[in-house]
Order: structure tokens, then sequence, then C-alpha cells
């Protein structure tokens, strides 16, 4: 029995997931770093425990101050959220081990899913295509060079530990292998504790196209359809849209069907998403699973009209997820692995203080000035207002606009329409925000040819002329 719920995250998540608590009847506990007081999170729950300084080793990532926190509030499930420690199997296990639900998959499953070379060897015995690299991990140039010679260049190393885009750097040719291969060990190690890498062969021109799966602790997993990420920025995403566009729907069928079987071949439970590479001849590969809620979570349910992380919090207690899942129609004909249909287009944005002129460099400072945009079909997960800090110790998410209408077309346009209402700023603020309306005005984005190469080949140039192409949004509107 679940009745209050301690949030280990902060920022948006951490609003997200009480706002879904209490619409539960779930009390909430919110846990905070010395530079999170008085945050949106803090206040917004019913209790609130300081559990370290700003840096979030000795606070978000602390699991003895985070379990403290739950036995002196009386909480008795954990939601994790996104990053931090959402994927950490030690964490969940150790949550379990003091007697709290945690809100996620079992530490069996985070463990061999979790795990990039664990993944793959989980896909690759569900059937699914998995990138030609190695089934173990490497350490030393001689062994990636004996992988290289299979896969061939551009190669790329990934640390097994990964995630959010971090732990991972391009080959391109024999000589760079020993420095990049210490690099990548050497963040490995600092990013996640665990050196660990391995090698994939690099798809240079692919689309990057994920699979929401929802499984219960009966024995079901469906899938809730298709996103496209294929826009990232050193690796990480900026923008990304349900469903994926002008890929053949039984393609998307097919890679939705191996995610399910994936899933449901470990037991899974809880929300996650398989991720996939999907090249211009339709050949597709499967790279990683997140055992977890997304950041871009909000464009799927606003095209299924699914709540997930309700649905994450009903299945940590127990409750099977029902044959229409959201209260949808059925699915199709040809759609037996799925909860509900998809309608419409959902488009989401991530305002991050950080500033593209100067290779997307974080901009924290202090908001003097916080508008975000409204209207129909509109919706913000923020956890900002005007005075608030934006803090250099943690990611520089500001907040992210989410827009559906009927059709593709019209999500742009509801898009940039959002887009140029938001306003954001303050001493030492800068945000992406007119990158982002240059770059869905770029003509391989609207009509969807794009790639996951597109972003990587702007140069300053580009950026600063997508940035620049922008009409504002009325007199004083901030560059």
């Amino acid at each position: 029995m679940v009745t209050r719920v301690l949030v280990a995250n902060r920022g948006e998540i951490a609003l997200r997931v009480i706002r879904a608590c209490r619409e539960l009847g779930l009390g909430t506990v919110a846990v905070h770093s010395a530079a999170d007081d008085g945050a949106a999170h803090v206040v917004a729950a019913d209790r609130a425990v300081r559990i370290g300084p700003a840096p979030a080793a000795l606070s978000y990532l602390s699991i003895p101050a985070i379990l403290e926190a739950a036995r002196i509030t009386g909480a008795d499930a954990v939601h994790p959220g996104y990053g931090l420690l959402s994927e950490d199997p030690d964490f969940a296990e150790a949550c379990q081990g003091a007697g709290l639900t945690f809100v996620g998959p079992s530490p069996e499953a985070l463990r061999v899913l979790g795990d990039k070379i664990n993944a793959r060897r989980i896909a690759a015995t569900a059937g699914l295509p998995v990138l030609p690299g190695s089934p173990e991990p490497v350490a030393s140039a001689e062994q990636v060079r004996a992988h290289a010679a299979r896969t061939g260049y551009p190669l790329i190393l990934k640390a097994a530990a990964g995630g959010g885009g971090r732990g991972m750097e391009i080959v391109r040719a024999p000589g760079d292998l020993a420095a990049a291969l210490g690099r990548v060990r050497s963040a490995a190690a600092t990013l996640f504790g665990d050196d660990r890498v391995f090698v994939e062969r690099c798809v240079r021109r692919a689309r990057h196209v994920e699979i929401q799966v929802l499984g219960d602790r009966h024995g079901t997993v469906v899938h809730l359809g298709s996103r496209d990420c294929s826009l990232q920025r050193r690796n990480q995403k900026i923008v990304e849209e349900a469903p994926a566009p002008a890929l053949p729907a039984d393609l998307l069928d097919r890679i939705a069907a191996d995610a399910v079987r994936c899933a449901s071949g470990i037991g899974y439970h809880g929300a996650g998403t398989l991720e996939f590479l999907v090249e211009p001849d339709g050949a597709y590969w499967f790279i990683e699973a997140n055992c977890r809620i997304q950041v871009e979570h909000p464009v799927t349910e606003m095209v299924t009209g699914v709540d997930l992380v309700h649905r994450q919090l009903r299945v940590a207690m127990g409750e099977p997820l029902a044959a229409r899942d959201g209260g949808g129609p059925e699915p199709p004909p040809g759609l037996p692995a799925s909860g509900t249909v998809t309608r419409g287009c959902a488009i989401e944005c991530r305002i991050n203080a950080e500033d593209p002129a100067q290779g997307f460099r974080p901009a924290p400072g202090r908001l003097t000035e916080v508008v975000l945009p409204a209207g129909p079909f509109v919706r913000v997960d923020t956890h900002l207002a005007a005075g608030s800090a934006v803090p250099s110790e943690y990611d520089p998410l500001l907040a992210k606009v989410v827009v559906w209408a009927p059709d593709r077309a019209g999500a742009l346009a509801r898009m940039d329409r959002a887009l140029a209402e938001c306003r954001i700023g303050g001493p030492g603020i800068r945000t992406n925000r007119d990158f982002l309306r240059g770059l869905l005005r770029h003509p391989r984005f609207r009509d969807a040819s794009h790639d996951t190469a597109l972003l990587a080949g702007l140069t300053a140039g580009d950026v600063a002329a997508l940035t620049a192409s922008t009409v504002p949004a009325g007199p004083g509107d901030p560059s």
C-alpha cells in the first residue's frame, strides 16, 4: 500500500511527479540540496528535507541521505524521476531493502537493460538487430583495432554505464584510437563510476527512433507508439516528436513489436524506452534501453492521452494495465501489442540555459523574467519562476515546451508561435530559444528528411544564421 512518495529528483520532473501524486491522493516528500532551497518542487511537496550541499554527489546522488529522508518523513515509496539515480540498480535494491516501493523496474531489469553491454546481449537474444560491435568491454587500443577490422571506420566508443548522450566518442581513423579510448574511459569513470567501454559501428546518417513501452507486474507489456529524437547537439536531444514522421507504418510496427518482445522477455514492468537507429534504406538497429521515464515523455502523452507518471505509480502499486489503457479506444487490427492508438502530432522543444553562439556553453544565472507560452494544445513543463536561480551545478534544462495539433504542419506552426511567446531571461542567462525556432524552419526538418547528422554538420556560422533567422515576437523581444 503506497500512501506517501518521496521524489528523489529536482527541477521540472520532480514537480511533474508531485503533481501526479497529488492527483492520485498520495502524499509527497521533496528532497533538495542547499542550492535548491525554496525551489518549486520543494514548495509544492507536503514535506521537504534538505539532504546536502549543492554538488549532486553530496545530495541528489547520496543514497544514504535519501533513505534517511524517507525514514524520517514516513515515505513508503520512492520515485526517481529521470537521470541521477533513476537507473541505478543499487539504489532500487537499497529502496527495497529499506521497505520502500521503488517506482520503476526491478533491480534485475535495471542491471540487464540499464547496462548497455548487457542490453545488447538481451536484445540479440530476443532477435533484435544489434549494431556490430564488441560483446565485452574493451580495455586497450589493440582490442578496439581488432573490432574495427570487422566494423570499419568510423566507429563509436561508448561507456557501458553511460546515458544522456554522455560518455561516447566517434573515432574516424586508427591513429585516433588510443587517445579517444583514454578520454572515454576517463569520462565514464568520472561521470558514472564505471570505466567499462565498448565498441559499436557508427551509423553516420540515421533517424533516432524510440518506442515507449509500459509493463505491469502481471506479465503484460504494451507499447505506446514511436518518437523521433534525431535533432541532437553533442548527442543530447533538443527536439522530439511523436509519432516518428515520414517512416512507413509497417516499419514502425516491426520496431515496436521488437521492443515489446525484448521487454517482455525479461519481465519488464513500469515505463521504459527502447531506442533504435533507422538507416535510409529501412534497416534498423537496437542501440539502448532507458529504464525510466524519459524527458520527452510528454509528446507520447499528448498523442495517446495516457498519463505515463500515473501509470508508473499505479503499476508500482500492483495495478494491472487496462485493456484500454488511459481510456482510449481499442487498438486497430495489426497492432495487438499496443494498448492505445495515437492521434495527431506532438512536438517538444527543450529550452536550455545555454548559449548557441558559444558552442552551447551553459549560461546559468538568476531569472528576472519568465513569460511562458499558453493557448490551445500548448503544454509547458517547468519549475521556473521570476527571481529563482539557475544553478551551475545541474543540467541546464529550463523548460519543455510541448504542442499538439491534428497534423505535423499545424504542430510546427503552433510550436513556432509558442516559442515566440516564451521569454526567459536575467543576468548571465542565455537560452537556445531563437536557435530552436530557426532549427524548426530548416528545410530538412520541415520535410522530415532530417537525421542525427543534421546538427553535427552545422558550423558556427550556420548556428548564428539559424538563430538570427527568427522574427521577433514583438517590441523588446530579447535576442
